[in-house]
């Protein structure tokens, strides 16, 4: 297994909506995998610099959310950082709705389209 601190960095919207729990809980599942390394957010867009420090490593990026919104792909725009890879789950089907969840099925697709576009951007790295 590759050692958290070398492993791509992986965000989610985690907000109150099933959607945004549903992207919150691929990349929870990708991190206790070992494929990732899940870092947090919010503290992001609340400038805290360790976790700013951590986004701002040259390290790849995927970041899932879960509406057009896209409030976790913005926090890390508002201090300079582009992700590498923006996984947007309402683009796969995925609705918005308030008072319910997604099950462990709909996890286990979101992290194999994660997957599935961490390696194609892995194909072009490797390219280019």
């Amino acid at each position: 297994m590759t050692p958290r601190k070398q492993r791509p960095l992986i965000y989610s919207c985690s907000g109150c909506s099933d959607v945004a729990q549903l992207a919150n809980d691929a990349a929870v599942r990708l991190d206790h995998a070992g494929v990732f390394e899940m870092s947090c957010i919010s503290g992001v867009g609340g400038k805290v610099p360790a976790l700013v420090k951590t986004a701002r490593s040259g390290r790849p990026i995927t970041v899932i959310d879960g509406c057009p919104l896209h409030c976790a792909r913005a926090c890390l725009e508002n201090i300079g950082v582009v992700p590498d890879e923006h996984v947007r789950l309402y683009e796969s089907g995925f609705k918005k709705h308030y008072g319910q969840s997604y099950d462990d099925d709909a996890v286990s697709v979101v992290c194999d389209d994660v997957i599935e576009r961490w390696n194609q951007y892995l194909i072009v790295a490797c390219r280019a």
